[in-house]
């Protein structure tokens, strides 16, 4: 896994090596430059409960959050649980390290590169739930191997994950639907339940992206699946 270097004097845009927007703003770097640091997923070793938080304690992960705004909701709304956050684009990081100095949340780690990284160091069955919210589509069928819902993250991913433990999928494209329910069940799981508009988890809350998909006609999905 590579290591965030503080001081490095590579460009944060040069260090990560992919956004989607506009450059970071200064005071954006320099956000990133001195929080990231601080709760980092440790780029060497086990990456434990204890080692995250300094004790025992429930590990949930988050997989591409995007801007942040609901792994921020999950932590402050479960301050007894640790959350793993993992997303390669530094525009989504940045807007994720204000919410959490906005927030006071103190409960979380993120990992700025491919979440298989972070399977690389996690222990066998230490998560008790993950999320995957409105993943990248990738529309093309010859690129429909890039999604996550593909052996390739599932299967490091089951491995992580303890028996019982749940898998949240949201989604607002039918396709991904179809193959999330195709590709999950064969790599360790079982559907428990699936939802569609209005019928979201009692504790969701609504992204960005999800409100982008309402207001061009699309509709949200909403997937639970458990590690057997």
């Amino acid at each position: 896994m590579t290591a965030y270097k503080s001081g490095d004097p590579t460009t944060i845009n040069r260090l990560y090596g992919r956004s989607k927007g506009k450059p970071l703003r200064a005071a954006q770097q320099d956000l990133v430059e001195q929080l990231l640091p601080q709760i980092a997923v440790p780029a060497e070793g086990e990456v434990t409960a204890e080692r995250l938080f300094g004790q025992p304690c429930t590990l949930h992960f988050e997989i591409g959050f995007g801007g942040g705004e609901h792994m921020v909701h999950m932590a402050a709304r479960n301050p007894q649980i640790h959350l793993i956050g993992a997303e390669p684009f530094v525009n989504g990081i940045a807007m994720l390290l204000g919410k959490i100095r906005a927030a006071g949340v103190t409960n979380l780690s993120l990992h700025p590169r491919d979440v298989r990284e972070v399977f690389d160091v996690l222990p066998d069955a230490c998560l008790s739930k993950v999320f995957l919210n409105y993943p990248d589509p990738w529309p093309k069928a010859r690129h429909h191997r890039r999604r996550f819902v593909t052996p390739d993250y599932l299967l490091p991913l089951a491995r992580c994950m303890a028996p019982g433990a749940e898998l949240r999928v949201a989604t607002d494209i039918p396709d991904y639907v179809r193959q999330t329910l195709e590709e999950v069940p064969p790599t360790g799981f079982e559907l428990v339940r699936q939802g569609g508009p209005g019928e979201a988890w009692e504790d969701w809350l609504s992204t960005r992206y999800e409100q982008k998909a309402l207001r061009e006609g699309r509709e949200p999905h909403y997937l639970t699946f458990r590690r057997l």
